[in-house]
């Protein structure tokens, strides 16, 4: 699979005459490494998976007609229960194409259904009657993609939703893109956003010193998330500053916004003026200081992905605003493990909505989480130059900022948005199938 996607993107059409590569920054030295994709992308599902042009060798009901099982060409088989195959006809009384939707209502639907006759008309495609006489036809490459073994929906999993992740402390390479060849580029904004996916961070390297880079940015991938901040906003030391970002002060590692019910998945800081002495950015990789946590206190791991935690933000910017929400610091899937950080100590309510006995538990896994946050062994410093915009996950990667000298003028100002990890997904996806020239 990975020779055909490294022979479709090593085609990659070079705008302007400028290197389409990849740069990593390691300890402040710049590694070019070509075209890179493979590093950006080695051991990442980004291709659906290969059409394979499945044949069928042999259809039979089991299970007194509540299962159909395929058998492949190639000796392997599929077993479908038929309450699915019902509901997922794909004839045009059944199913929308123009739309991609089901029309069949799941009122109608017979939970116990049987098949009435199962038939293979050539070996790309199954025809089903059912006891109502409707009729349904399955293609071999639709039904193979959905088979319900644990390695198909393995893969049809990587391939929808690309969960792996590269896990990185102090010795991140930083990978960096140029700004133009991910606007003009199909191939370049594809290795930004699944790198983005896997490893968390990205840079985008040369954009104009000005505002406004961002909302390009924006129409690139879809469109930015609007908050009470603005579609964009402008990080730099104001005067009564309605925000703990627009001051010069030392910024402590937070998620942004986890006083939102949704907070938003993307943050872009697109520096526009940097400031000679300090103002450095620091990054951590969020899952891999839970993971890190997990191992050395499970019981701290327990509390911070348990504890429902007050935020508050109250104010007026975009527009006025009063917005309560609770939090656990890790959420978790099933498995327990990690898959947003929602941590922001700034606006960590006085409000504490847990017991009095659980309240020095609740600090104390805190106090261990942060310590591992700030250890020397995962934090990473950058200083980012005019032109530079930070592209990061926001519910992984948290950010901080040290602190730098007060002025009479503006001595550094970067100018922030946001966007939904489904915006993204959705760009990355469609990116991926006009790369790949899927069908």
């Amino acid at each position: 699979m990975w020779r055909v996607v490294a022979k479709v993107l090593l085609r990659t059409k070079v705008p302007r005459g400028r290197a389409c590569c990849l740069q990593l920054v390691q300890k402040g030295r710049t590694l070019l490494t070509g075209i890179t994709w493979h590093h950006a992308a080695q051991g990442l599902h980004t291709a659906w998976p290969l059409s394979m042009s499945p044949g069928i060798q042999k259809v039979e009901a089991l299970d007194a007609g509540h299962l159909v099982r395929v058998e492949w060409e190639d000796g392997s088989e599929s077993r479908y229960p038929c309450v699915w195959l019902r509901d997922n006809c794909q004839c045009p009384h059944c199913f929308l194409h123009s739309a991609r939707a089901r029309k069949l209502l799941f009122e109608d639907l017979d939970v116990n259904i049987v098949v009435k006759e199962v038939t293979l008309a050539d070996r790309k495609k199954i025809s089903i009657k059912w006891p109502d006489e409707h009729a349904s036809e399955y293609e071999a490459e639709w039904l193979k993609k959905r088979c319900f073994s644990e390695e198909a929906r393995a893969e049809m999993r990587k391939t929808l939703f690309l969960p792996e992740y590269q896990y990185w402390g102090s010795d991140l390479q930083l990978p960096k893109m140029t700004f133009e060849d991910i606007m003009y580029n199909d191939e370049s904004a594809y290795r930004w956003l699944c790198t983005l996916k896997k490893v968390g961070i990205v840079v985008l390297t040369g954009a104009a010193a000005r505002q406004g880079e961002l909302i390009k940015l924006g129409h690139r991938i879809g469109f930015l998330r609007l908050t009470f901040y603005g579609p964009t906003w402008q990080v730099q030391d104001k005067a009564d500053a309605n925000n703990v970002a627009y001051t010069t002060g030392k910024l402590c590692f937070h998620t942004d916004y986890p006083v939102l019910q949704h907070p938003p998945g993307v943050q872009f800081l697109h520096c526009i003026k940097q400031t000679a002495t300090g103002g450095e950015t620091e990054v951590v990789d969020g899952f891999h200081a839970c993971n890190k946590l997990k191992q050395q206190n499970p019981q701290a791991y327990q509390i911070l992905s348990s504890t429902a935690v007050d935020y508050t933000d109250a104010g007026r910017d975009y527009c006025d605003f009063a917005v309560q929400c609770k939090q656990r610091i890790i959420d978790v899937d099933s498995r327990g493990q990690a898959v947003r950080i929602n941590y922001n100590n700034a606006t960590r309510d006085t409000v504490f909505d847990i017991p009095a006995e659980k309240v020095r538990p609740f600090y104390a896994a805190l106090k261990e989480f942060n310590d591992l946050l700030n250890s020397a062994e995962l934090k990473f410093t950058h200083k980012l130059k005019p032109g530079d915009i930070l592209t990061f996950d926001n519910w992984r990667v948290l950010h901080g900022r040290q602190s730098y000298p007060s002025g009479s003028e503006v001595t550094r100002h970067l100018e922030g948005a946001y966007a939904d990890w489904d915006v993204v997904m959705s760009r990355l996806r469609l990116l991926r199938k006009r790369v790949l020239k899927m069908d």
